[in-house]
């Protein structure tokens, strides 16, 4: 009954992770956006009075462009812009018109790759001197989508899945039950988690090209694309990642090659050298992740880079070697070892502190507040992520209780030597045994009868019978297969009979499907914009709404104008919102007031602010102003003077070090 089961429900569980695996990845669809766009000039929707010289976007991080990143189109769909995308300072880049524009309503189309590897897309509309019906749909082009977007995304999970099989079945020969070097199943799992890493990989850097800019089939095989992403960090990732793989490939064929053959005392000499490489090679596998995604950008990516590192190496330990566990119980002719299943049980105990503490790191860093665990995708994503760990563990801790109830109640695997001699004189033992037994009998019989030397002579025969297929060798080696397996089969039996060794067979296979699914939630995790990156993308989309009402219209009873803009210096903390209080934004005299403020809203406090007022149409300016400091985050300047009515240009500088600042500006109607 137990036999029939098991297998008819491995498969049942297996049918329930490829589903689970499918439902992900098809829901994952395109790649959501990693960099935002947090503010542009023109803004969106609004009516300038003159055609700008140029369109500047700038987005929550530093981005890749292309030729064809920044397109401008009329309301007929003609291209207006002229030129390559230039960056202008920190994450603002800006792509020039040509002259002359006409009056009409103007599509403005972004294509870029954010600073963590993945391709960003939007589209919006301005109008120069009335808006007009136009034939470009605002929407900005599709990328990481269709055919594609599904095969980066499988084989992003499958180079997920060989490195976590590669590297955790590894250890767990190593460090848990080195007799397993000779194990060909768990040969076979490690051997098949370098090819799915290596093929992957490959897949990887074939599709990458398409992936951030056609979308299209044809263009993968394009080389052309190829070579522009082997100059992206992305391509330099992936490039060393199979450089990597070749010496993968040679600790490898050491670890079941030479390593199998040596004897336990030359053994503990060579654990130690491949032990040492293993995690060099190991670590620069996981680095290859870390410097090229979500690790390498945003907040302390100095500490990131190493977190991800060991977390990498973390969830390879425990999910990779809870795999060949697996594969140890389920596969193996030879018993795994009560020793090697505890040893195995402190290793994954200690991958999961790790992970709580380098999980609950990135959680701070990549969501920044409680709200966005439930306001954005990534934070439910992370709930759900949070969920199947807290599942894994619960189930975890059950398979600790049998380790700790399970005997090796299975006889110890004979020796070599021991197991030949065995081998070789167990039948003619057995067969001599019962021939002795038999003419025992029969003497016993012929001294009453006299028929003992007939008896007698039997012996003989069988014992020449017995000595010729000793003799026989094509028959000696037939008999030794069939001993052997006897053996298994009855070892098996035995092994199987254990209720306890069964439990933890039951409840490894449970863990294994979880981790299955587990490691499908995490690939669309990391395909998934950050918490913290939506929020300050949002607040940066409500600064600019509040501004662009001021612009439109001064307030009624003092004529005051507020200008609103989002900057970022580039530094370790350089984001921030400035904004600029002009009262009454008129000819003449003005007072002036300039506030400060980090992304969440506290006050900024940086070490210089200047501004200066330009009007281009009649080439006056800049007019340089100096504001005083007031308190932390907040800087006034009285006595304002603006010469004359127009469109004013305010550009502010601010600067947060001794080297990083950043110049930002908006125009304004004044007077």
């Amino acid at each position: 009954m137990t036999q029939t089961t098991t297998p008819r429900r491995m498969r049942l569980l297996v049918l329930l992770c490829l589903t689970v695996i499918g439902v992900l990845l098809a829901g994952a669809g395109p790649a959501s956006a990693h960099a935002a766009l947090t503010g542009s000039d023109p803004e969106q929707g609004v009516v300038v009075d003159t055609a700008p010289s140029q369109v500047t976007l700038t987005f929550s991080e530093k981005v890749a462009t292309s030729d064809d990143s920044l397109r401008v189109l009329d309301p007929k769909g003609k291209r207006v812009d002229a030129g390559n995308p230039a960056n202008v300072s920190g994450t603002s880049y800006a792509v020039m018109l040509k002259s002359g524009l006409s009056d009409g309503t103007y599509t403005v189309s972004w294509q870029v790759v954010s600073a963590d590897s993945h391709p960003v897309a939007g589209a919006f509309t301005f109008s120069i001197g009335a808006p007009s019906s136009t034939s470009v749909k605002a929407v900005g082009q599709e990328v990481g989508g269709g055919v594609v977007g599904w095969l980066y995304g499988f084989g992003r999970y499958m180079s997920y899945a060989g490195f976590i099989v590669m590297v955790g079945g590894a250890a767990f020969v190593l460090a848990c039950w080195q007799r397993g070097s000779g194990v060909r199943p768990l040969q076979r799992l490690v051997v098949s988690g370098w090819l799915s890493l290596t093929a992957a990989t490959l897949l990887l850097l074939l599709l990458r090209g398409s992936y951030t800019s056609t979308g299209k089939v044809g263009d993968i095989f394009d080389l052309g694309l190829l070579g522009q992403v082997l100059q992206t960090k992305t391509g330099a990732a992936l490039v060393s990642r199979l450089l990597l793989l070749a010496a993968a490939a040679l600790f490898i064929a050491v670890l079941f090659g030479a390593y199998d053959k040596r004897e336990d005392e030359e053994k503990r000499d060579l654990t130690f050298g491949l032990a040492i490489g293993g995690f060099v090679v190991s670590a620069g596998l996981a680095a290859s992740w870390a410097m090229a995604e979500h690790a390498s950008t945003g907040l302390q990516p100095g500490i990131a880079m190493p977190v991800d590192v060991v977390h990498l190496l973390a969830v390879a330990a425990w999910l990779g070697g809870l795999c060949a566990l697996l594969v140890a119980l389920y596969r193996a002719d030879t018993p795994v070892e009560t020793a090697a299943v505890r040893r195995f049980s402190q290793v994954a105990f200690c991958s999961v502190l790790a992970l709580v503490a380098t999980g609950i790191y990135q959680s701070w860093r990549q969501l920044g507040s409680w709200s966005a665990f439930t306001d954005t995708s990534y934070g439910q994503l992370l709930l759900v992520k949070i969920g199947l760990v807290a599942l894994l563990v619960g189930i975890a801790y059950i398979s600790r209780r049998w380790t700790a109830r399970l005997a090796d109640t299975v006889p110890a695997e004979p020796r070599p030597r021991e197991k030949a001699r065995v081998g070789a004189g167990a039948t003619t033992a057995d067969t001599e045994a019962g021939a002795g037994k038999t003419t025992t009998g029969s003497g016993k019989t012929a001294s009453g009868t006299g028929k003992g030397k007939s008896t007698s002579g039997s012996g003989s025969k069988a014992s020449g019978s017995g000595s010729k297929a000793s003799g026989d060798p094509e028959r000696a080696a037939q008999l030794a297969r069939q001993r052997a397996a006897v053996d298994s089969a009855r070892q098996k039996r035995q092994r199987d009979a254990d209720p306890h060794r069964f439990g933890l067979r039951r409840s490894v296979l449970a863990e294994a499907g979880v981790a299955v699914a587990l490691l499908a939630v995490t690939t669309v995790l990391t395909q998934t914009e950050p918490g913290r990156t939506v929020q300050e993308a949002k607040a940066a989309a409500s600064s600019s709404d509040a501004s662009s009402s001021a612009d439109s219209s001064s307030d009624a009873s003092s004529g005051a104008l507020t200008l609103t803009m989002p900057f970022d210096t580039g530094g370790t903390d350089g984001k921030g919102v400035v904004s600029v209080d002009l009262d009454p934004a008129r000819v003449g005299g003005n007072e002036m007031h300039v506030y400060v403020t980090r992304p969440n809203g506290r006050a900024f406090d940086v070490p210089e602010v200047k501004l200066a007022f330009t009007l281009e149409a009649k080439k006056i300016g800049p007019l340089p102003i100096t504001p005083d400091r007031i308190t932390t985050g907040h800087w006034s300047a009285g006595d304002v003077q603006i010469p004359m009515a127009g469109d004013w240009k305010v550009a502010v500088t601010v600067r947060t070090s001794d080297i990083d600042q950043v110049t930002v500006s908006k125009n304004a109607q004044i007077g």
